[in-house]
């Protein structure tokens, strides 16, 4: 059963159900018939003895019976007559008609019964059965009570295989007609399920191809659907158009992060070998080592920044989340940060007091510092950078300086990682910082904007939930 396909093994357990519905079919309609064949039998018989009863009359002489009865029977009785007339049923249909005067003396008809039925004593329109070798007979009594007739009585009997040849046939016709039903079932079972688990071929088919390929632009595409099949093909398709675009950020990720380092790498490294080349003053020696000093803090930046990127998108185990005063870490922050005072710009800060955010320390610090000091990197000279956190509805914290400013086109692209708004203009950044705070922001459930005009300076507004 484990090698067989999905499809044979619904179309499998779908035959082995329908045999047990037709058996149990076939079982009912045995049982049904049956009952409604024996209920025919006794009604047949019922209604025969009682039309026979108006067959039957008494007259005292013969001058009183109409000349036209002819064909009908006359039994001397009672010192008169009894005439059976000629539309007395005495056998048809398998049942047996007998007239009996209550003595138990046959008067009319024939009973083939007559050592069975001898010791059942009349009862008046009551059915009872009666064992003649080995077959069952119905019996039932009808009596006479028309004028000189009261100590008559009708005697019907019929036996219980009167509708053997209707079952019979009912149940040749069963045996043919179900089994024919059962075969037509499990075909169109059979077809129904491969074509509602043709789907399912697709979804197989395009993941095959995605893994032979590893070309995550492939998609199942099976159109427009409600039904449960069509609900998963879409959600593959949305996996995979999300794998697809991580793949593509993991492989731009890695060929900027390698691209990066590759520059202070490749200064390192000149460096070091112009040095060695010959016996350097120990001027050149601390020029040089200045350099390497330079480009090796900027390469450890560099993979701090990356390392941190790939912990937040690895768990969030890495960074547990606290209820923590963001107002006294703001304030924490913008003071140790005035003291840069990188091209004289003064930095002020307007901080509303007691306002708390479920966050991780680490994290919101390096949000904060890192637009604090894109504001220095990219501010004018005599500038000034003005902090903000309030609370209304959210909290909310900004940015403000009034430095170059950055371009429309450009603040489309500044949260992405490695993109420099002026790279001619400044070389110490990563590139990193704004896509680090877009990834900080959306790890605490926030977001971030930016409004800027160029030459007039920028505000970059992140927004929190509260507690």
């Amino acid at each position: 059963m484990k090698n067989l396909s999905v499809k044979f093994k619904v179309t499998i357990w779908f035959a082995v159900i329908m045999i047990f519905i037709v058996a149990v079919t076939f079982c009912i309609i045995l049982w049904a018939s049956n009952s409604v064949m024996q209920k025919n039998i006794q009604d047949n018989l019922i209604e025969t003895v009682e039309d026979n009863v108006d067959e039957v009359e008494f007259f005292e002489q013969l001058s009183d019976v109409q000349s036209d009865h002819g064909d009908d029977q006359y039994i001397a009785y009672n010192g008169g007559y009894l005439e059976i007339d000629d539309d007395f049923l005495d056998r048809v249909n398998g049942i047996i008609t007998a007239l009996y005067h209550n003595d138990g003396r046959l008067l009319y008809g024939e009973n083939p019964l007559a050592m069975v039925t001898a010791d059942i004593p009349f009862s008046d329109r009551t059915m009872r059965p009666a064992v003649s070798d080995g077959t069952t007979y119905y019996v039932f009594d009808c009596r006479l009570e028309s004028d000189g007739t009261e100590e008559l009585w009708l005697r019907g009997m019929v036996s219980e295989n009167q509708g053997t040849g209707q079952l019979n046939s009912i149940i040749r016709i069963s045996a043919i007609a179900l089994p024919a039903l059962l075969l037509l079932a499990v075909i169109g079972g059979y077809w129904i399920a491969g074509r509602a688990l043709r789907p399912v071929e697709k979804i197989t088919e395009a993941a095959s191809q995605i893994s032979r390929g590893r070309d995550l632009n492939k998609r199942i595409g099976l159109g427009k659907g409600s039904d449960e099949l069509h609900k998963l093909a879409n959600v593959f398709d949305d996996m995979f158009s999300r794998l697809d675009e991580a793949f593509k950020t993991e492989q731009r990720f890695t060929s900027d992060a390698s691209h990066e380092l590759r520059t202070p790498m490749a200064v390192i490294m000149a460096q070091c070998e112009y040095t060695l080349e010959e016996p350097r003053t120990a001027e050149e020696y601390t020029e040089a080592l200045t350099v390497i000093q330079r480009q090796g803090r900027k390469m450890s930046r560099l993979i701090e920044d990356m390392l941190c990127f790939a912990r937040m998108e690895q768990n969030g185990k890495s960074y547990p989340m606290e209820r923590l005063d963001l107002s006294a870490l703001a304030e924490d922050v913008c003071s140790d940060m005035s003291l840069i005072m990188d091209k004289n710009i003064a930095l002020e800060w307007h901080i509303k007091q007691g306002v708390f955010v479920s966050g991780n320390r680490t994290l919101l610090t390096r949000l904060l510092t890192n637009l604090i000091s894109n504001a220095y990197r990219y501010g004018r000279q005599d500038g000034e950078i003005i902090v903000t956190l309030d609370e209304t509805d959210e909290i909310i914290l900004t940015v403000k300086d009034n430095g170059i400013g950055i371009s429309k086109e450009q603040q489309k692209k500044i949260f992405e990682r490695f993109y420099r708004a002026d790279s001619s203009r400044n070389t110490e950044g990563t590139g990193l910082g704004l896509a680090m705070v877009k990834d900080i922001a959306d790890y605490h459930s926030g977001s971030v904007e930016v409004s800027s005009n160029e030459g007039e300076g920028s505000v970059f507004t992140v927004r929190f939930p509260r507690l």
